[in-house]
């Protein structure tokens, strides 16, 4: 059956509650999800609930913000079924807080070039553990700057090169993110390897023992599925898909199930999540 091993709520940067995106899941015929929310570990524990309510396998999970200062470039992982997860979480509250200090810097920004009201941002944002890019985004949509997400406004404000409002976050290097995870318990996935140019960092990344990488993907090149699957297959590493699911958040419709997990792989995660969670018998998963 299909899995969809990469989602975001509104707890993080998507538009859809855990509930409803749950519901959604399995009403599509996806039976297992997991929700992988930035830097936090909430959706997926959230939707733990509601799995159960809606015949839905739930496997925790939530997407850690990386950088890799060898090569300049951020970096995803996934981390799928923590179980010692304090010093996991103890590194995304870290993240968390930069993240928290930068966006104030940027609605400053925002609200210099385009009038609206804090209040308005701050509304769009609620439910969510932060205040990200695509509520302001959403903000000056409902205010009329705009009829688009990730268009010429986006642009002009978050570009990384000549953004007027872009602020940076600090966040952790991706081989200490990857060394914490998996002292976690957790199973640590490289996550979309094309959105931000990291096929370099992959041989380095085998070598420190990630789990594996997510091969499909909706911005996945042409050939990922085939050039990284035979890289997983030549290190035993496990193979996985996800949508990245943002509800409406996103350039293009992606509905829950666009990419998945094949059954073996999802066997494989929960093989290896229990295999390490021997050696952490008092942990709360």
């Amino acid at each position: 059956m299909p899995a969809d091993l990469h989602c975001h709520s509104k707890i993080s940067d998507g538009s859809t509650e855990v509930d409803e995106l749950v519901f959604i899941a399995g009403k599509r015929g996806i039976d297992t999800i997991s929700v992988t929310d930035h830097d936090t570990l909430s959706g997926s524990d959230r939707a733990a609930v509601f799995g159960e309510k809606f015949g839905v396998r739930i496997i925790k999970g939530t997407e850690i913000s990386c950088y890799d200062n060898k090569n300049k470039k951020s970096v995803h992982l996934l981390c799928y079924m923590p179980c010692a997860r304090e010093r996991l979480a103890t590194m995304m509250r870290s993240t968390t807080r930069s993240r928290k200090q930068a966006i104030q810097l940027s609605i400053k920004k925002v609200m210099d070039a385009y009038p609206i009201p804090y209040d308005m941002i701050l509304r769009r944002s609620a439910g969510s553990s932060n205040i990200y890019k695509q509520h302001i985004m959403k903000a000056l949509m409902d205010a009329g700057y705009t009829d688009e997400m990730f268009g010429s406004v986006f642009r002009k404000l978050f570009d990384p090169r000549f953004g007027i409002a872009k602020a940076s976050i600090e966040y952790p290097d991706v081989f200490d993110a990857l060394r914490i995870a998996k002292e976690s318990g957790g199973v640590v996935i490289l996550a979309h390897p094309n959105v931000y140019n990291n096929y370099d960092i992959i041989p380095e990344l085998i070598e420190k023992g990630i789990d594996g990488i997510e091969i499909s993907y909706p911005r996945a090149r042409d050939d990922d599925n085939e050039v990284l699957g035979k890289i997983c297959d030549e290190h035993g590493l496990i193979k996985t898909g996800g949508t990245d699911f943002h509800g409406c958040n996103c350039n293009t419709p992606k509905p829950v199930g666009t990419c998945v997990t094949a059954d073996e792989e999802v066997e494989k995660i929960i093989a290896l999540a229990e295999k390490r969670k021997a050696e952490y018998p008092s942990a709360i998963s």
